[in-house]
């Protein structure tokens, strides 16, 4: 119990600074986040009177003090009310935001998920089987993969499956409008692939490299040569004792991707040019969209500290000893 509470204190204590950070970042850059957005319209020759009616229409008071502001801040965070995009006007940022995020779950959710399952299942089976043909091919060419960037592995696809062999399209995230029939899904996945095999191809050989070298330790532990000696079989070794055990310091790492899952791999939604979040964000800071930006920060900060929180509690529950160290 006393594990618990020290880690939602601590969850607490950080989603805390991370909302102020949130808030003071925009109010210290120089001139203010609406600054390039009132010149433009400066430039247009906008009177004053239509400068101020614009102003409390975005919703912005540039002389209302920093601790109304960071009070009425505080509140939009707990009802979810940021504003008005800049963007989008008249579109409220949450609705603009809830456009993109189930693209961004749907692609880079599942991905991320699949990759890590199939990760560290092939790293476990190749570390069991050493010296087998999996152990020897698989590994190193998922690795080597790895070490390109996404970029790089989305532009050969797109060269190879789009453009040459035209098979599958080359952007966006569907070709007609989205619904449940048939003919719109296999569209969706259609237009999925690509990206979804970008982001797979490049991030399952770190997962296969860490379980296979922590696997390999805890083989070596005193607990699995005494679980062999007792004759158990060997798939119960291999998973209670082996893997239970291996998977320990992956879930954190998988807890930090899974929370980074909500900020979309902006590289991959910006090269595929698919509405997710990551491809939003871009669109954001492109227009000075400070509302949006600051809405979608919060919203990647606060799904990180949540994915970190679910892994301490899993960790917990796989390795009690951890109850009394943290």
């Amino acid at each position: 119990m006393r594990y618990v509470v020290r880690r939602l204190l601590f969850f607490v204590a950080t989603l805390w600074a991370a909302l102020t950070l949130n808030f003071i970042i925009p109010r210290i850059m120089p001139g203010g986040p609406l600054l390039g957005l009132m010149e433009k319209f400066r430039r247009d020759n906008v009177s004053p009177a239509t400068l101020h009616a614009l102003e409390v229409a975005l919703g912005i008071h540039p002389h209302e003090g920093w601790l109304p502001a960071y009070i009425q801040y505080l509140g939009a965070c707990l009802t979810l009310h940021f504003g008005v995009s800049y963007m989008e006007f008249p579109n409220s940022v949450m609705s603009v935001v809830m456009q993109g995020l189930p693209w961004t779950l749907g692609l880079i959710g599942v991905t991320t998920v699949l990759s890590f399952v199939f990760g560290t299942l092939i790293g476990i089976v190749g570390a069991w089987r050493r010296g087998s043909w999996l152990d020897n091919v698989l590994p190193p060419v998922f690795v080597i993969a790895t070490a390109f960037p996404y970029f790089f592995v989305g532009m050969l696809a797109l060269m190879l499956f789009s453009f040459t062999l035209h098979w599958l399209p080359f952007n966006d995230a569907y070709s007609q409008p989205p619904s449940w029939t048939w003919s719109s899904v296999w569209d969706i996945l259609q237009h999925a692939f690509l990206p979804a095999l970008t982001i797979v191809v490049t991030s399952i050989g770190g997962w296969i490299l860490t379980m296979r070298n922590t696997m390999i330790t805890v083989l070596a532990e005193d607990y699995v040569r005494m679980a062999r000696a007792k004759g158990l079989p060997s798939r119960r070794v291999m998973y209670d004792y082996g893997a239970r055990n291996a998977i320990l310091p992956n879930l954190a790492g998988f807890a930090m991707s899974l929370g980074f899952v909500v900020s979309g791999a902006v590289l991959v939604e910006y090269l595929f040019n698919y509405p997710g979040v990551g491809y939003l964000l871009i669109q954001a800071i492109s227009a000075q969209d400070y509302p949006l930006m600051q809405a979608l920060f919060l919203l990647i900060t606060v799904a990180v500290l949540l994915a970190v929180l679910v892994a301490d509690f899993a960790t917990m529950w796989l390795d009690p000893r951890t109850r009394g160290t943290s």
